[in-house]
């Protein structure tokens, strides 16, 4: 019977990967209780051949209040069945089995040595992510729930952790995980950090800034607008390079050889070709993106790689009172899990970054009567936050070589073919903004 429930349930959440295909089967594979009224499910999806697991934490009451309707799965003998992470009464648990380092039939709740963990706080569900569940406790914790989940070590509880042990800067400090066997491998269930209660996210504040210039006169520049994000983008810029020498200094690094480069730049190519079959709006700038893909296979140096963040933009920063902070080293959504870990350029997370410059100035166009008349607005201030940003990261001791020039734009320019399918395919009205990456520029 619980099997049917969740199995009509499952496909109407947020975080469910398997949206509009019918569901073959569901299983449950692991059931653990917690305390009493709570169970941590593991539960086998089967779509078309494939398998997806998720994690669930089950709640079990015989009155459900209305603060908890929205989260029923269904009914069973006058027993209510929902899901608990929305519930501040049951999920006392992650902060008391991580404080206490315990472990359960097969879970393990772990404590970062030398953190302290108060356990008295409640919980409150963030309401704006997709893939992930995250719970606030309070002012001091956020725990990360990971719906769908991955056999092995989560990129980001690996980085976090590697680079709090070094008293690196720019991260949120870890407290604790919880872990179990997946497929005989240990893997990632959930990760709490330090929740940064007196901060703004970088996306926000760079919007901020554009509606202030929109609102100026044509005359007034970028720099003079009150707004101006010029010397964020500077002080991002000096973080990012501080944060790429931690993870070369925490982490193994090799370099790429020139025969690896043809292979990148030939991998560029391919994907460049399956987005102009699907996209025609590409197919003007062809030749300008498949010259700088050449430039690349001209390269006769070796290129230096690491770990990097790899999904870097602005919605994955945070600006403290202090200074700017990275959050979510998970990697691109979607990838898998080995080659989220792989070693790769530095200058992957410098591209993304100039990419959300340019989704920073044009987001606001989208379908705005002005747009013809904003756009070299958007422009300007495009082009003035990605130069602070690159001499803010060439202040912090990233290196950007006339060489690494051509890398970093085969970056940019197959970052934005990616984005031109995305919206071709979810945001039509959106496809202008990476469709003018390929227009020449002053960066």
């Amino acid at each position: 019977m619980l099997d049917e429930l969740l199995a009509a349930w499952i496909g109407r959440q947020r975080w469910f990967g398997g949206k509009g295909r019918p569901i073959d089967e569901l299983s449950i594979d692991a059931d653990v209780e917690l305390t009493s009224g709570l169970r941590h499910l593991i539960v086998a999806v089967w779509q078309e051949g494939s398998r997806e697991r998720y994690q669930l934490l089950l709640g079990e009451r015989t009155d459900l209040p209305d603060r908890l309707k929205h989260a029923l799965i269904g009914t069973v003998d006058d027993r209510h069945l929902y899901d608990a992470a929305h519930d501040p009464d049951r999920t006392g648990w992650l902060l008391d089995g991580m404080a206490r380092d315990e472990t359960r039939s097969g879970l393990r709740m772990r404590r970062v040595p030398g953190a302290e963990i108060d356990t008295s706080p409640r919980s409150l569900v963030l309401g704006a992510e997709q893939s992930n569940t995250s719970l606030v406790y309070g002012d001091a914790y956020i725990c990360k729930l990971f719906r769908r989940l991955i056999p092995g070590v989560n990129p980001e509880l690996e980085i976090v952790t590697a680079l709090a042990a070094r008293n690196a800067p720019h991260i949120a400090q870890p407290y604790g995980w919880i872990e179990t066997d997946l497929d005989g491998t240990d893997t990632t269930l959930a990760i709490m950090q330090e929740f940064l209660s007196n901060s703004n996210d970088g996306w926000d504040l760079a919007l901020a800034s554009v509606r202030d210039l929109y609102a100026l006169m044509p005359e007034v520049p970028a720099a003079e607008a009150g707004g101006d994000f010029a010397a964020e983008s500077l002080r991002l810029g000096a973080a990012t390079a501080r944060v790429h020498q931690e993870l070369a200094a925490a982490f193994p690094t090799d370099v790429i050889e020139t025969h690896e480069l043809k292979r990148m730049a030939e991998g560029f190519r391919r994907r460049l070709g399956r987005a102009v079959a699907e996209v025609s709006e590409l197919r003007a700038y062809v030749s300008a993106v498949e010259d700088a893909y050449h430039q690349v296979e001209l390269l006769t140096n070796e290129v230096p790689v690491q770990r990097v963040h790899g999904d870097y933009h602005l919605g994955q920063v945070m600006r403290t009172t202090t200074d700017w902070v990275v959050l979510d080293f998970e990697g691109e959504p979607g990838q898998p899990l080995a080659e989220r870990k792989a070693l790769s350029s530095p200058l992957r997370d410098v591209a993304g970054m100039l990419r959300s410059f340019d989704y920073a100035a044009r987001h606001l166009l989208a379908g705005n009567p002005r747009a013809q008349e904003l756009e070299p607005r958007a422009t300007e201030w495009a082009d003035r936050n990605r130069a602070a940003f690159l001499d803010g990261y060439a202040e912090g001791g990233g290196v950007i070589t006339r060489t690494d020039a051509a890398l970093l734009r085969a970056f940019e320019l197959s970052k934005a073919v990616y984005e031109v399918v995305y919206e071709a395919r979810n945001r039509p009205t959106w496809i202008t903004i990476p469709l003018s990456a390929f227009r020449p520029r002053a960066v």
